[in-house]
């Protein structure tokens, strides 16, 4: 044999090691540990926001719902006697109580209407501010914050002065209309006369946000889509309905659904319109909770009311992630 041939014979045959089964390297223990790290980065900076949420809103959550199966009054309240619990009675008493549904009826309408009113004169003002001069867009954004962050006892104050019966502007300013008089007219002697009035200080002091927001989201809307759609011959309308309304709809089903949970739960606008004592054909869910368990002192039932409409938003919460899923779905 050959040098050569004697020095290959003594190397060994080399094994080939087969790939792992994911088709590649195994992770190494320093990248595995930096994935999670990465996956618990989100949650370690929102712990801060969660806690103080368990805080605030987790404990008297729990209070509430314990109060709302129980029987719980005043003597039980300066602990004379102990709260004794009477299971879903307090329920059935109110689901039973044909007060307690025009309440709901009352308020959902009352909510709807605000939402309704606040959407469409909100876009419409934003569409018009796309429309003028930067210097006149300016003025007028300065107004609308100065709106919003108008106390709501000031704002009530002034709508209670503009629709006074003897010295209110409103009844002044119809009564030069020709064949109207409304001298001494008292818009808070009917319900809906009064609710409209309340509605519109609601809707006066929501529209400046909503206005805000929609045209910061008119601004991402591209000029070009909207040229093009005008040289197809496309209207106004047809150009906010095909191009500029199916970019900014999960804005505008966002601004709808915060709206809904904002007017669900009016209640200083309706308390201190009425000098602390809502009239039974004024009062709102929120009104009716509170006046049951501290007008009357039964804060059992005053819980379960408020309970109740806590649901009730957590069905419209329901109804607005299930938009925002379906959003995601078609993009």
């Amino acid at each position: 044999m050959s040098a050569a041939e004697t020095t290959t014979a003594k190397v060994p045959p080399r094994r080939h090691s087969s790939p792992p089964a994911g088709g590649g390297r195994p992770p190494a223990p320093g990248r595995r540990r930096s994935r999670l790290g990465q996956a618990a980065t989100p949650w370690l900076l929102l712990a801060p926001c969660i806690l103080v949420l368990v805080l605030v809103l987790g404990y008297p959550l729990i209070r509430l719902g314990t109060l709302s199966f129980q029987d719980y009054k005043k003597p039980q309240l300066w602990g004379f006697k102990p709260a004794t619990w009477v299971g879903f009675d307090n329920y059935q008493a109110i689901l039973s109580d044909s007060e307690f549904w025009s309440v709901v009826v009352r308020t959902i309408v009352f909510a709807g209407c605000c939402v309704l009113l606040t959407m469409v004169v909100g876009m419409l003002v934003a569409l018009l501010l796309q429309r003028v001069s930067p210097w006149v867009r300016t003025l007028v954004n300065i107004a609308l914050v100065a709106s919003w962050a108008m106390p709501v006892v000031v704002a009530v104050t002034v709508f209670k002065w503009m629709f006074d019966s003897d010295y209110g502007v409103v009844n002044w300013v119809l009564s030069k209309i020709p064949g109207v008089d409304y001298s001494g007219h008292n818009w808070f002697a009917s319900g809906p006369e009064g609710l409209s009035v309340i509605m519109m200080q609601v809707v006066w002091g929501a529209i400046p946000f909503v206005v805000i927001t929609l045209s910061a989201g008119l601004t991402q809307v591209p000029k070009e889509l909207e040229e093009a759609a005008r040289l197809d011959g496309a209207g106004a309308l047809g150009v906010f309905r095909y191009v500029t309304f199916p970019i900014i709809k999960p804005l505008v089903v966002m601004m709808t659904t915060l709206s809904v949970i904002w007017d669900m739960g009016v209640f200083a606008q309706v308390w201190l319109m009425r000098g602390g004592h809502p009239e039974p054909e004024f009062q709102l869910l929120t009104t009716y909770s509170y006046d049951r368990a501290f007008g009357v002192n039964d804060y059992a039932t005053g819980s379960a009311i408020a309970l109740l409409t806590v649901l009730l938003l957590l069905g419209v919460v329901a109804v607005y992630m299930r938009q925002m899923l379906k959003i995601g779905e078609v993009e």
